[in-house]
């Protein structure tokens, strides 16, 4: 591997951690835990991993076992900045316990386990990735650990090899996943346990125990890096409007860190949208309103940020798609045998009137992407979906008519963007290097500790990381039933935007002024070195929900 100087110098790079996991540490038992909705029904599908404790570490005067332990590790999803950093801190924590402990990495993901592919990570392999983006060390895949043939496999290989505990490094359902097989294999009493590690861009994976998931901080500041520099040419050349994409599924998080790091001058959170019952015309009214207030200052420019799952937040559409997917997973065998050309129409005979009529309302792009489009999950692909595109174009409509009826003066020229893949794969900020190797080694001591279903969790960070609070808690503390191609399954709740929280409450006390002003802020690239407000800093959004 040929190594850039910045690689270079970041290998040196020796991530921070709680004090209270640099030695010997004991664990503390917290009150006992309950899902966040659906009790009943979580405790029974969970019977064996329901109900456990948060746990905490602290320092101790002996560390609780020095037995060697072997260790497999799967990167499950999409990339985020961080999850070698993860892998790091579980080979040092591991080996800290115990020098003949080892490591192996199934590859491609979870089939990996299931098709047993694997290699022993050692220290030579490990020391090339330190602090380095990606997944590659391993790869990552996104089959998902539901069936008891893919459980009784990964006992073969885990058996094989003598690993007593696996570490699954992924977003929601990944970690709804490590917790159906905590439980199976804590029913079958396999002696194997499992620890998740929440890892996510999207920053939808978090509680009042999980912070952030890794991968936000440094996502968001490479996406805030090249709008910063938009805002910066818009302002150079003052003759478009930028209609700017966010990664981030459901949730509309990296659109707001965006914001507030940025300034744009209008920005879109899908949760508001949906709890004010707007409707698409509702948002590309705002938006060529704030356009109109501009131009009536001379100022034909600006950005406008849209969360990438914008599209299902709005009421209307949210209920198109609800039976899109009920009717689409219901006549799956059928629908596919239907001629490409005739699929829109077969999906129009199905739908009740109502969402019939709305759904032959949208562009044909849009409702042949709603249509066609599917995720593992049997739900709709928002990223695909061209959303930044087909509200400058509404906009732009909108706003011929209001000159034809005198109401517009101005000038309206779009430029598009959609960053998603760009801040996957960064060299993890500071923040999330010492982050993701805390999880890490917490990993470790839950493993060392004897637990199973539980998350690897460092809470506390707004502090200087000696001061982080390193523990656990059971992933069936977070889990609700929710319907996924048609029928009712555990997972991982999303956390969606608060908008009684502090930084939705802080960006709505600022975005009328950033609406007309040109109060853009450039924040620059990642800062690795430096004075720590610079170079540690953490993400907007953390530091107003802790103020």
């Amino acid at each position: 591997m040929t190594k850039s100087p910045l690689q270079i110098a970041r290998a040196a790079y020796q991530p921070k951690v709680p004090a209270s996991i640099k030695g010997a540490t004991k664990l503390v038992e917290g009150k006992a835990t309950e899902s966040v909705a659906d009790q009943a029904e979580i405790k029974k599908l969970f019977p064996n991993t329901y109900g456990l404790p948060i746990v905490t570490f602290e320092t101790a005067q002996q560390a609780m076992s020095d037995k060697a332990i072997n260790v497999g590790v799967i990167l499950s999803g999409g990339q985020a900045p961080g999850g070698h950093n993860v892998i790091s801190g579980i080979f040092d924590g591991i080996k800290a316990i115990n020098k003949d402990s080892k490591l192996y990495g199934f590859l491609g993901g979870p089939s990996g386990l299931v098709d047993h592919k694997y290699i022993e990570l050692t220290s030579d392999i490990i020391d090339e990735y330190r602090n380095t983006g990606g997944f590659d060390i391993i790869g990552s895949g996104r089959t998902k650990l539901e069936e008891i043939d893919q459980f009784d496999k990964g006992l073969e290989i885990c058996k094989k090899l003598n690993i007593t505990a696996i570490v699954i490094i992924g977003g929601d359902d990944s970690n709804t996943n490590a917790c159906v097989l905590a439980e199976y294999y804590k029913a079958k009493n396999t002696g194997i346990q499992v620890i998740g590690c929440p890892k996510t861009i999207d920053g939808d994976l978090k509680n009042e125990m999980i912070e952030t998931s890794f991968g936000f901080d440094t996502a968001t500041k490479v996406y805030s890096e090249v709008i910063g520099n938009i805002e910066r040419d818009a302002n150079s050349a003052k003759k478009y409007w930028h209609f700017i994409k966010l990664m981030g599924r459901s949730a509309s998080h990296v659109t707001l860190e965006c914001a507030l790091k940025t300034h744009p001058n209008i920005t879109l959170v899908g949760e508001e949208v949906e709890a004010k019952n707007q409707s698409l015309d509702d948002v590309v009214t705002y938006i060529a309103t704030a356009v109109k207030n501009r131009a009536d200052k001379g100022l034909n420019f600006g950005t406008v940020l849209v969360p990438e799952g914008l599209i299902e937040f709005i009421p209307a559409i949210k209920k198109l798609i609800a039976e899109l997917n009920d009717m689409l997973a219901a006549n799956q065998a059928e629908f596919d045998k239907v001629a490409a050309d005739e699929k829109i129409s077969y999906v129009v005979a199905h739908l009740s009137k109502e969402n019939a009529a709305i759904f032959e309302s949208l562009p044909a792009s849009v409702s042949k992407q709603l249509a066609l489009e599917r995720d593992p999950h049997g739900n709709v692909q928002v990223s695909l979906i061209e959303t930044e595109q087909l509200l400058a174009e509404m906009v732009a409509k909108k706003l011929a008519a209001w000159k034809a009826e005198g109401k517009f003066n101005g000038k309206f020229s779009t430029q598009h963007h959609f960053f998603g893949y760009e801040g996957r794969c960064a060299a993890p900020s500071n923040f999330d290097a010492d982050y993701c190797y805390s999880l890490g080694r917490v990993a470790a001591l839950l493993i060392s500790s004897g637990k199973t279903g539980y998350m690897s969790s460092v809470r506390n960070t707004t502090k200087p990381a000696s001061e982080w609070l390193a523990g656990g808690i059971p992933i069936t503390a977070m889990m609700n039933m929710e319907k996924r191609n048609g029928k009712m399954k555990p997972v991982i709740q999303k956390a969606l935007v608060k908008l009684d929280g502090g930084p939705f409450q802080y960006f709505a006390s600022q975005r009328e002024k950033w609406a007309i002003e040109t109060d853009y802020q450039y924040p620059g690239p990642i800062q690795y070195w430096g004075p720590s407000e610079v170079a540690d800093i953490t993400t907007e959004t953390i530091q107003l929900e802790h103020k």
